[in-house]
């Protein structure tokens, strides 16, 4: 069985700038993944443009070339797929890993594949970048897993003239209401706090505000969902049961790291923040040869790491492992 120098777990920016940097170091690295290359920016909006300038996405030091100032979704994929070819990344895709099993210089990754095949690749050391798109943040609510509802949002056009109801007060909700409303949609916005998240883009914040106050959107703040139904939205607001018809709903209400896989492999979580011990400098956990990159650093502050900074992640911890 063939030794890698280092497996990255996950191929999200922050797992492919991880293996690049072991390359250009003079290991080898493999990359495992159970989806796609990228797999949570191909579940962004198809429509979705980057809030930040295309240097600030780069990895490998290889220029990432769009037509206007900031790069879409589709520029963004095929750019991650160009850098993973350029670099010749060896990546096992479609298959999870189970776990980890070994010691700080000889571990085991144990894998399987979509066909249900068991796969084991040896190590010296592990880096773990799973993101945290993949896990959304549940209502707990009866009706949650009905068929019309989604914890991602994709495109408008089959909402037209139809009942929408967007559930957050962050950025992906107050998006997903603008583009539901601006295609012909009928949006009811239902947000638990007072007021809309104070994180809200500076340009997106009034946008959504006038629409609101133009009463285009129909916004419901302190108000609790109580149940989903095949055509309605049950929602508590102000010690009052209000029914919101939805031909579709959207909770959008975030997503966090995949706590359970993190402390299997023996890393220590803290109780309230849910964030890794780790090495600041070398990113190390306190399980020797185990990493952590990118947004799984964060614990449950998930809005503190982004592409721009997680992505260099991969050069603190090769520059930690080879001096």
């Amino acid at each position: 069985m063939e030794t890698y120098d280092i497996i990255c777990i996950g191929a999200g920016p922050t797992g492919l700038a991880t293996a690049i940097e072991a390359k250009r170091a003079g290991m080898r690295p493999l990359v495992i993944d159970k989806a796609s290359i990228c797999n949570s920016i191909y579940h962004y909006p198809v429509n979705m443009v980057f809030f930040t300038t295309p240097e600030l996405l780069e990895i490998g030091n290889l220029p990432l070339v769009c037509a206007a100032e900031k790069p879409t979704r589709v520029e963004a994929l095929k750019y991650y797929r160009r850098a993973a070819e350029h670099y010749a990344l060896e990546l096992r895709l479609y298959e999870r890993v189970l776990r980890v099993d070994g010691h700080d210089g000889g571990f085991t990754a144990v894998s399987e594949t979509e066909k249900g095949a068991e796969e084991r690749y040896h190590c010296k050391k592990i880096a773990l970048a799973t993101g945290y798109y993949d896990l959304p943040n549940k209502l707990g609510v009866p009706g949650e897993n009905l068929p019309h509802v989604s914890h991602y949002y994709t495109e408008p056009h089959e909402y037209w003239n139809q009942d929408v109801v967007v559930i957050g007060g962050k950025n992906s909700a107050a998006e997903a209401a603008l583009d539901l409303y601006r295609n012909g949609a009928r949006v009811t916005l239902v947000h638990r706090g007072k007021e809309l998240g104070k994180s809200l883009k500076y340009w997106v914040r009034p946008d959504i505000e006038n629409r609101i106050k133009a009463g285009q959107i129909h916004a419901l703040l302190e108000a609790r969902v109580e149940e989903i139904t095949r055509d309605e939205v049950l929602v508590e607001h102000h010690s009052l049961t209000r029914k919101l018809p939805a031909k579709q709903v959207f909770a959008l209400t975030g997503y966090h790291p995949d706590y359970f896989f993190i402390e299997s492999l023996g890393v220590q979580l803290d109780p309230e923040s849910r964030k890794p011990a780790l090495n600041p400098k070398t990113l190390e956990s306190n399980v020797p040869g185990i990493h952590l990159a990118g947004v799984v650093t964060g614990g449950r502050h998930t809005g503190e790491i982004f592409i721009e900074n997680g992505r260099l992640h991969g050069k603190q911890i090769i520059e930690g492992l080879t001096g």
